[in-house]
């Protein structure tokens, strides 16, 4: 996980002071230039005690694999972008909204009551040696018959998906360097709104929680603590994706900060004369 260490930086806190000018006479500060009406402002400083929780965070120096994965679509067509996603043994390949918003990874299942008609087939867990359901425990939302793990999520533009929680192996494509891994998935027997209609079978969910993917390797140990994304463009589309820490280049050269020297904080009080 990612260490932090105190530096200290010079800091400007800005205090502004409206004071209406009568008459050029009683001005305390500066007067307007040759009789003018322009404003004028003062800004003395004044040091102040450092602030101690201020601090810059450096990069885990310990080394972990990473998934490498390929981003599809792009806003202007699909208003979305879209990876690759294997799930199962052997494994059934979908295509997933790319959101750092949601927490949960979800796909339609085979068992789906109310799903739309999406790019690929629906998840079939019964043709998946892997595939294990959650039991209900006390960590977790229960069906109403207190069997298994349910998920329930709602979105702003009015859609919402629902279904049983699961774990399976999870397969990132073949530019990865993370090996398949076991994780926890939801796979979806309702779904409404725009989750109904679009072409993209499920969503990916990239956001802090323990559901979200990146948090649940991360908590295994197997990638560093961070995900990186780079689209393509609003007309262009694809782009890449990078769950893990990405090695920098041979030739980076970084500022190293010193812990032991410090600094002092300036205040300027602002006074603004109409």
């Amino acid at each position: 996980m990612a260490r932090a260490f105190l530096i200290q930086l010079i800091t400007f806190t800005f205090t502004i002071i409206l004071t209406v000018q009568s008459s050029p006479s009683t001005s305390p500060l500066l007067r307007p230039p040759h009789g003018g009406s322009r404003q004028s402002m003062l800004l003395p400083l004044f040091l102040s005690r450092p602030n101690p929780r201020r601090h810059l965070q450096r990069s885990d120096p310990q080394t972990h694999p990473n998934a490498r994965m390929g981003l599809y679509d792009d806003l202007l067509r699909n208003g979305y972008y879209t990876t690759r996603l294997w799930i199962g043994t052997p494994p059934q390949m979908f295509a997933l909204i790319v959101d750092t918003g949601s927490t949960v990874t979800y796909v339609p299942c085979s068992t789906c009551e109310q799903c739309g008609r999406h790019q690929d087939p629906k998840f079939e867990p019964e043709l998946s040696s892997t595939y294990q359901p959650l039991q209900c425990n006390l960590d977790c939302n229960c069906d109403s018959e207190k069997v298994h793990c349910v998920y329930d999520r709602q979105y702003a533009e009015m859609s919402s998906s629902s279904g049983v929680l699961a774990e399976d192996v999870l397969s990132f494509g073949n530019l990865s360097d993370l090996q398949p891994q076991r994780a926890v998935f939801g796979c979806e027997n309702q779904e409404t709104g725009d989750l109904y209609s679009q072409r993209a079978d499920g969503i990916m969910g990239l956001g802090r929680g323990d559901l979200s993917i990146v948090d649940q390797l991360v908590e295994k140990g197997l990638i560093n603590d961070s995900f990186s994304l780079c689209y393509g463009g609003m007309d262009i589309g694809g782009g890449a994706m990078v769950l893990g820490g990405i090695s920098p280049p041979i030739d980076m050269v970084f500022t190293q900060s010193d812990p032991v020297r410090s600094f002092g904080m300036a205040t300027v009080h602002t006074t603004m004369l109409i």
